[in-house]
């Protein structure tokens, strides 16, 4: 796959847009076990709610279900750290079975996502208990509850949330993943930094990030860019945690940031990945000698500085015995020993993953390497499933980048998530060892006329970045979907064409993930999705 989203795009210079949590808290009252509902944000068209659950008690409490109305008008449309059902505008949330018991004193939250304003809940009971403590209520409060604080009425307000969210509960080893790519180069025209993947709730959603790229020159691993990874200097305000940094501090940087990320949401585990479109041509030099080229891998991420940031590495070799922006010649087995030996360099306990190829044509890049060869020495796979077809074909014909499944009229068979999956579990790929790729961003092309897919182009539609590209915070407001095919969602706006997945496409997809038995989900990349997190709230929801 084509993966210029990966090259350094230094130009430009955008803010995030950032939402202001809103501190519009509906609690009922106080007693031995509650349940507070709150609005973390409220962006009038939808809104993030938070919900604790406390036990004031003196006993530990080994479950707890929460039933509640939600008035006309709002929705959940997603949901994490816990099980919802609804049945119209009831809804019950109970204990996930690895959140383990409530002890005394102590408290648990979950979170949705929400369409429409912000409203406090109806009828709430957990336990069979009101809510607030004490007996479940014997008559309903008004229907429309008066808020503590207007819905907007306008854009949302870009004053970004509190610097320290509250840390949430591990997750277990078991649990779906839900892995998120953070692009070191994003710090700088992106002006997305470490500490915006806390304000946008995605840090509490996530399982692990892949930090993008440490290159490959030589065959060796080397620093990608040292002043974004462990140099730049953050100010109070763009720190993590509110603190600045000083001149003399020995280490500085994302790296930094990160750590800092990590012990505020201590379930996160960081990878450092190398390669990438632009950085795999040190590959084809390594599988001459992976025993040095593992030996430089650990000394880079163990180095002492940072040793403590990252938990394992990532191999992002585009493509092995194959071509990418560069083509390999290495042989089936480079992979497997590349793979082999960073396993056995790093031992048992680091993680050790991969994001490769979703070519599942007949004699594709799949076909090319001995993929379920190195699976054993490997944490899990990625393959991505994206960047199928785009503008690098200016003249089209105009496709979705990342088709679920096939559709008639597909410009190349085999080129879509459900033919790579099922060729890798085929050849002995475990499918718990796979994860879903899903795009945070849209592919498109200018000169179209006709509105579904299979017209044709004249070149690559404009983009913030770069032609072709756009980020999903971008399109969704200025060319909304107005179609989907084969699982994914497309619009035509103008003569611009583009193809990108929504929260209602990724939540089809994350039941297929399920459906599949798959490890779980990832995604290139956190800057791309919304400012209050749509995007991995619908694969964090649609994962359960």
């Amino acid at each position: 796959m084509k993966r210029s989203l990966r090259r350094a795009l230094w130009a430009g210079a955008v803010v995030a847009l950032t939402v202001a949590a809103v501190p519009v808290t509906s609690a009922f009252g106080a007693g031995s076990v509650t349940a507070t509902f709150a609005s973390a944000q409220d962006w009038g068209t939808g809104h993030e709610g938070r919900v604790t659950v406390a036990n004031g008690s003196s006993a530990s409490i080994s479950t707890w279900r929460i039933e509640f109305d939600l008035p006309s008008g709002t929705t959940i449309s997603s949901f994490w750290d816990a099980d919802v059902t609804s049945s119209g505008n009831h809804y019950v949330a109970v204990k996930k079975s690895w959140a383990g018991p409530l002890g005394p004193g102590a408290s648990f939250s979950w979170g949705y996502n929400g369409t429409g304003p912000y409203k406090a809940p109806l009828n709430c009971t957990i336990n069979g208990a009101s809510c607030g403590g004490g007996t479940p209520p014997t008559t309903k409060p008004p229907t429309t509850p008066p808020p503590t604080t207007a819905p907007p009425t306008t854009a949302p307000p870009t004053t970004p949330p509190p610097t320290t969210p509250p840390p949430t509960t591990t997750p277990p080893s078991g649990d779906k993943k839900v892995v998120g790519y953070f692009a070191e180069w994003g710090v700088y025209g992106r002006n997305y930094h470490v500490k915006n993947i806390a304000t946008s709730g995605s840090a509490a959603k996530l399982t692990h990030i892949l930090y993008a790229f440490g290159n490959t020159t030589g065959g060796r691993c080397t620093i990608g860019d040292s002043y974004a990874d462990y140099d730049k200097a953050y100010t109070a305000a763009d720190s993590v945690d509110g603190v600045a940094d000083t001149w003399d501090q020995p280490l500085r940087g994302s790296f930094n940031q990160l750590r800092k990320l990590k012990k505020m949401y201590p379930h996160l585990k960081v990878i450092w990945s190398f390669g990438g479109w632009t950085w795999s041509g040190g590959f084809t030099q390594a599988a001459q000698n992976p025993a040095a080229f593992a030996d430089s891998c650990y000394s880079l991420v163990e180095d002492p500085r940072w040793a403590d940031v990252f938990d394992g590495i990532d191999v992002d070799w585009e493509y092995p015995n194959a071509c990418g922006l560069t083509c390999d010649t290495s042989g089936p087995n480079a992979f497997k020993s590349v793979i082999g030996a960073l396993r056995s360099k790093f031992g048992s306990s680091a993680l050790v993953t991969a994001a490769i190829t979703a070519d599942g044509s007949n004699g594709g890049k799949i076909d090319a390497t001995d993929y379920a060869g190195a699976v054993g020495n490997l944490n899990w796979l990625m393959p991505m499933t994206y960047d199928y077809f785009g503008a690098f074909n200016a003249q089209g014909p105009t496709a979705p980048h990342s088709p679920l499944t096939s559709y008639t009229g597909i410009p190349q068979q085999g080129f879509h998530s459900d033919a790579a999956i099922q060729k890798l579990k085929s050849k002995g790929v475990p499918a718990n060892k796979l994860l879903l790729g899903v795009g945070f961003y849209g592919r498109g092309w200018t000169g179209v006329t006709q509105a579904a897919p299979g017209g044709s182009a004249t070149g690559a539609a404009p983009g913030t970045y770069e032609a072709g590209i756009e980020d999903y915070k971008v399109l969704k407001n200025t060319c909304p979907a107005t179609g989907t095919i084969a699982g994914t969602a497309y619009a035509k706006c103008g003569s611009n064409w583009w193809s990108y997945d929504t929260p209602a496409t990724i939540g089809g997809k994350m039941t297929y993930a399920k459906n599949q038995g798959l490890g779980g989900a990832f995604f290139w990349e956190l800057s791309g999705d919304t400012g209050n997190g749509e995007l991995i709230g619908a694969i964090k929801g649609g994962l359960g």
